[in-house]
């Protein structure tokens, strides 16, 4: 079985309800000297696809704490997919999410289309996208764990990310109300209705959990916060753990990081939070971001590790 295979609430988790005094020596840990700024994550490195151990290790340690890190490596405005692609390859990622809408190498070149399908899509716009994990209408065998992205153009102006480590909203739900992961967990709490093109099917309907716990104990979410194509459960306590999600996410908290990434930066990630505020383009600055989706973990970052 893969280590990204994912399995109910095994006993040995930390985030299994039925194990608090475990939650709790993992909670204190957790929260013991955490990454006051976005500052705390960044690794300067010179180039991915030549990572050396020194950097590698200390990308490692933020993702063991924070599950990302940001690099500013020195390979700037180079489009060489290359770049993120070995990036991936020193954290282990091998099942690449080779999505319909994804470049030949199964990278997905980020970056305003005025034409074809993708224009079609909130990501290749300059629109604003709210507070998100990816893939969150995958099939539950395909969901994602690992979220890469390379910059190789910024935008004019605007295109700020957020980002918030997915395993301190379940502290500060589980903190807040037990019963608020409880409903999250269940397996009919987010359903992503089927997506119809031309009067067929292009993708089912989903439905699942918005917290699950893997075969290794590690926590997977699976998240939206937009209203429209995506159906909750319908009961009082779902709405609530929903709303609260929502004011940690629309508020002030500590935990979110916010930033603009510069030509050459980069992130990586066990699937975090994040969002994008809109952008606008000029004729030198056209924004290009590379996506890479994998189906795996984080090599060197589980919880049990």
């Amino acid at each position: 079985m893969n280590k990204s295979d994912q399995q109910t609430q095994p006993a040995f988790s930390p985030f299994s309800l039925d194990n608090e005094d475990l939650y709790h020596k993992w909670c204190d840990t957790k929260l013991k000297d955490y990454p006051e700024n976005l500052g705390d994550l960044l690794v300067e490195i010179n180039d991915p696809r030549k990572l050396r151990e020194s950097e590698l290790d200390a990308l490692k340690r933020r993702c063991r704490k924070t599950n990302m890190a940001l690099y500013a490596s020195n390979t700037g405005t180079d489009p060489d997919p290359q770049i993120p692609l070995a990036m991936s390859q020193r954290f282990g990622l091998e099942r690449l999410n080779k999505n319909w809408l994804a470049d030949e190498n199964g990278l997905t070149s980020l970056t305003v289309r005025n034409a074809g399908a993708r224009q079609h899509y909130i990501p290749y716009t300059n629109h604003a996208i709210n507070w998100h994990t990816d893939g969150y209408y995958n099939t539950a065998d395909k969901q994602i764990h690992a979220l890469n992205l390379h910059v190789v153009q910024r935008a004019a102006s605007g295109g700020e990310n957020a980002l918030m480590d997915h395993e301190i909203a379940y502290i500060l739900l589980r903190e807040k109300n037990p019963d608020y992961i409880r409903a999250l967990m269940a397996p009919n709490a987010m359903t992503i209705p089927a997506r119809i093109e031309d009067g067929k099917v292009a993708r089912h309907e989903e439905v699942g959990p918005v917290f699950s716990i893997t075969s290794t104990g590690d926590l997977h979410m699976r998240y939206t916060i937009r209203v429209n194509n995506v159906i909750w459960a319908n009961d009082p306590l779902t709405k609530e753990a929903l709303a609260y999600l929502e004011d940690i996410l629309n508020g002030d908290s500590p935990y979110i990081y916010r930033g603009l990434m510069e030509p050459g930066m980069g992130l990586v990630s066990n699937n975090v939070l994040h969002d994008r505020a809109a952008f606008t383009d000029d004729a030198e600055h056209k924004r290009h971001y590379y996506r890479a989706r994998y189906f795996d973990r984080l090599a060197g970052t589980y919880v049990l590790d």
